[in-house]
């Protein structure tokens, strides 16, 4: 009995290891995973094709000089901007918020707090449980994880946030995060009373949460953009075509299975490769079905762009793809990373779809993103010698195009665009 437990918890082992690394291939881009598979063909004879160079080396000659879809000069908002925007979704009290905004100042890179909560509290001559209300505060952004203090508590914050409240959670990972590291099912099992099978549940739990959710908010660009897929409407229907380099087909060398012949040595060997072929069906597998759900979500939550263009965009958040895909947040942030489609508006990444939302003063929803390309468009067509004023934009953004909302929401988008104030605009004859 004891060895087949023994062996049943190896291979338990191995299947988290696998899942793993299935979810460090999600994140991977087009080009990062033709590179990846090409790596692995170098050190595995039995695969003899990839079957999507041509495709990729067509493409890129019919697209290379094809420019991106810009996001209307908006600059790009570092973590700590992303996070105060999403500020304005919560109800806060007019004291609370300047040590609510300390607080994200003083967060590391990483999204950790940098700082302790005494002098947080003695920074900003407050007390103590304004301090730990502002924390919590902090800790109920997107992505989960944010403002934490130790990766127990960040990883807590996570397992908490896609529903996983258990009271042994805390004790878990804070008195005994090396059983999770060792992947010790039976040791863990044994602590908490659980049986082996919820065990391993949890463990891949933890192992799919994002050690530093800061760097979620602080993706770097792809130097070259290739689209997973290209959309396009057909018979009336919106139809997803994936590229070949998105969902790859591997051709396996038959000849191979004649080192059988060889002995054990050239069995083993051939045995070892073959489980790696298998292995990378799995991952590639796993990757394009993820991404393609992701996208088809997409293209149903946002139809309205696809037929109209920018201004039909609707707020989309992650945590509302997450929850659309019964997945947790750190997979679709996962597969959003990097990655493209081609549309009739040109190449477009994925995460330009997951819009912030405002609510308007007569209580309709409307996309950020929105607003602010009418306020660009509105500034860049202005008269130079009487410029308009905060006032002036949001009075022609009501009778124009129905959008209402307060000045000092078009104060705050017009700073987030860099557009200095209508004083500083206005040109002299």
């Amino acid at each position: 009995m004891k060895q087949k437990i023994v062996h049943e918890q190896i291979l338990q082992q191995k299947m988290n290891k696998s899942l793993i690394q299935a979810i460090n291939v999600l994140q991977f881009s087009s080009l990062e995973l033709i590179e990846y598979i090409k790596q692995l063909s170098k050190d595995n004879p039995l695969i003899e094709e990839v079957n999507f160079d041509y495709e990729f080396a067509n493409y890129k000659k019919n697209y290379s000089d094809q420019v991106s879809y810009e996001e209307i000069n908006e600059r790009k908002l570092s973590m700590y901007d992303q996070l105060k925007e999403q500020l304005y979704t919560l109800k806060i009290a007019k004291d609370m918020k300047p040590i609510v905004y300390f607080g994200i100042d003083s967060l590391a890179d990483t999204g950790y707090l940098d700082i302790s909560l005494e002098e947080w509290a003695k920074r900003c001559h407050t007390s103590m449980e304004k301090v730990e209300q502002s924390l919590q505060l902090i800790q109920s952004l997107e992505p989960a994880g944010i403002g934490a203090r130790t990766l127990s508590e960040c990883i807590l914050l996570q397992l908490r946030n896609n529903g996983n409240d258990e009271a042994y959670l805390q004790d878990l990972l804070e008195n005994h995060l090396e059983l999770i590291a060792e992947e010790n099912i039976a040791a863990i099992a044994e602590q908490y009373d659980i049986n082996e099978e919820k065990a391993v549940h949890l463990v891949n739990m933890i192992k799919g949460c994002h050690p530093k959710p800061g760097q979620l908010m602080n993706e770097p660009v792809a130097e070259f953009v290739i689209p997973e897929a290209s959309i396009s409407k057909e018979g009336g229907e919106w139809i997803i075509a994936f590229y070949k380099w998105s969902k790859p087909t591997i051709t396996i060398d038959k000849s191979y299975k004649e080192l059988n012949r060889l002995g054990q040595e050239a069995e083993s060997y051939l045995k070892e490769k073959t489980l790696q072929v298998d292995w990378l069906h799995h991952v590639l597998s796993y990757r394009s079905n993820t991404v393609e759900r992701v996208i088809k979500i997409i293209v149903e939550k946002q139809t309205l762009f696809f037929e109209h263009g920018y201004y039909m965009l609707q707020p989309l958040t992650l945590q509302k793809l997450a929850n659309e895909l019964h997945v947790h947040v750190s997979t679709v942030s996962r597969a959003l990373r990097n990655k493209y489609v081609q549309t009739k508006y040109g190449v477009i990444p994925l995460k330009f779809f997951l819009q912030s939302g405002i609510k308007q003063q007569n209580g309709k929803p409307i996309a950020a993103f929105v607003v602010k390309k009418l306020i660009h468009e509105l500034v860049e067509h202005e008269n130079k010698q009487k410029p308009l004023s905060d006032e002036a934009i949001k009075t022609k953004l009501q009778d124009e195009f129905g959008i209402n909302i307060a000045r000092r929401t078009v104060m705050k988008y017009r700073e987030q665009l860099g557009i200095p104030s209508s004083m500083k605009r206005k040109q002299r004859r």
